[in-house]
């Protein structure tokens, strides 16, 4: 009897390491390995990455980072003591990538430019609350892009420039909207705005009317210019929307230092009809 109390009791040792070794073996296939980084006081640290920074966490206030101006994937980083101790650096990016840096002081660092090209395994997925991720609108407005025309009659032209609602495709809270420009004139078209508005409806010059702004969440194969006798597709991430009663959705396309002004009234019954992307 006392036998078989020692086997039982070696064999719920053995599975209990076995347990133990297992959860020890799956906090460390979850580990992500920082990115070492030298940084000095007099010198300024680039960082590229393959898309748009959402968010920096410093360890310590000795350390300086901002974004660059006008450039929304590059990060500047320096000292802001010399001498500070070893502390660490977390960036977010769009595309729902989280980078880690263990940062050291350096008089002179020997590396002042890196980019980063997404294919590194010392970063980790990260889940946005709003569910937009700039990666996935990129790789869906270039599927929507290729896509041919299912709308018609949606569209304006004066001077021969003309602005088209080819499509409307959704995935889950972002809407994409394939808009057409062309030129048959022999004056190219350079392009101040291009922009999306919810508005009332026509009424009486007394009753006052109310628009609001709708900003694109990602603008796929954008241009500032539609050369002649050319056409020029670009596709519009916008958050996921349905038009309140007695309301549009206006598309204005205006010309720099010019008057060829168009617009484009979007109802609820194109927008419902929407595609689903595959």
């Amino acid at each position: 009897m006392k036998k078989i109390s020692v086997i039982v009791a070696v064999a719920f040792l053995l599975l209990a390491s076995i347990k133990t070794f297992s959860q020890n073996a799956a906090i460390e296939s979850s580990v992500i390995e920082p990115f070492h980084l030298a940084i000095g006081f007099n010198k300024t640290t680039n960082l590229v990455f393959p898309y748009a920074i959402t968010s920096v966490d410093k360890g310590s206030k000795d350390v300086l980072a901002q974004k660059a101006i006008e450039a929304q994937n590059i990060l500047q980083v320096k000292a802001g003591k010399v001498n500070f101790e070893e502390t660490n650096l977390t960036v977010i990016t769009a595309d729902g990538q989280l980078y880690s840096y263990v940062l050291n002081y350096a008089s002179n660092p020997s590396v002042l430019n890196i980019r980063f090209t997404g294919n590194d395994n010392r970063k980790t997925n990260v889940l946005f609350s709003k569910g937009f991720n700039e990666a996935v609108m990129q790789s869906d407005s270039k599927k929507v892009a290729g896509k041919k025309r299912t709308l018609h009659h949606i569209k304006d032209k004066k001077y021969g420039i003309t602005l088209i609602l080819n499509n409307v495709f959704i995935r889950e809270d972002a809407m994409y909207y394939q808009v057409k420009i062309e030129n048959t004139s022999n004056i190219r078209y350079d392009i101040d705005q291009l922009r999306f508005f919810i508005r009332d409806q026509k009424k009486s010059q007394r009753t006052a009317t109310q628009e609001l702004e709708v900003k694109p969440l990602y603008v796929f194969n954008n241009t500032t210019t539609v050369f002649d006798h050319s056409d020029h597709i670009i596709v519009f991430a916008l958050p996921k929307l349905t038009i309140p009663d007695k309301k549009y959705l206006a598309v204005e396309l205006m010309e720099k230092d010019g008057g060829r002004h168009l617009s484009l009234s979007v109802k609820n019954r194109h927008l419902i009809t929407a595609e689903i992307i595959n």
